[in-house]
């Protein structure tokens, strides 16, 4: 049977639905492939650094599965966003340790700010890219993408696709899950997680 692995970086300040969003959307997928009978597996990790406990930016605590030294060979590596990206901008180890995993992976995403990672660390330099609003003049300052989008909640630029803020990043997983299994697997996860959202707010109305 052939297995798919998505590893999700985490990090020390990461956004916690950076990585939670699309964890979810892929785990249900997993759930959905053997519903639908596609004989396939999907394995979905979480790896940091050195491995243990990650402190994310809103304060929940997570245990990363693998460290970089014991991470499985990943199909799809998901970089989040987050204040720790600030940081992780300039971490030499990580920023190797993405570089040469995205040349092994068929797909390189990212979520949030985690497209500054991608691009300092190589796989998105010189390509089309996005990220939160609030960090798209930050990254285009830094010169290492051919041109960032804004107002879009994704981009795919080869293997490489860059998606904005937060929950920008379930949009992007479920066009994943349709891009590596089919639309109808991706519109059944979709339905799964009961994800439906009507912009704008609404509430007051």
């Amino acid at each position: 049977m052939k297995t798919t692995t998505i590893g999700l970086l985490i990090f020390d300040g990461a956004e916690e639905l950076d990585f939670v969003g699309p964890w979810e959307v892929f785990t249900m997928a997993h759930q959905v492939l053997d519903h639908l009978k596609i004989d396939e597996n999907l394995e979905v990790i979480t790896v940091s650094e050195r491995g243990g406990s990650v402190l994310c930016a809103k304060g929940l605590e997570v245990i990363a599965g693998h460290s970089f030294a014991d991470c499985p060979p990943l199909d799809v590596l998901l970089v989040p966003g987050g204040a720790g990206t600030r940081r992780e901008v300039e971490n030499k180890a990580l920023l190797a340790w993405v570089a040469e995993t995205a040349k092994r992976c068929k797909w390189v995403t990212s979520v949030c700010t985690g497209s500054v990672v991608l691009a300092a660390a190589g796989p998105a330099r010189g390509k089309r890219v996005t990220t939160h609003w609030g960090s798209i003049q930050w990254l285009r300052e830094r010169g290492e993408a051919a041109q960032v989008l804004e107002n879009i909640r994704y981009v795919r630029d080869g293997s490489v696709v860059t998606s904005a803020g937060v929950s920008a990043g379930i949009d992007m997983s479920l066009w994943l899950i349709g891009q590596l299994y089919s639309p109808a697997a991706a519109r059944m996860t979709q339905h799964w997680v009961e994800y439906n959202p009507a912009p704008p707010y609404t509430a007051e109305v």
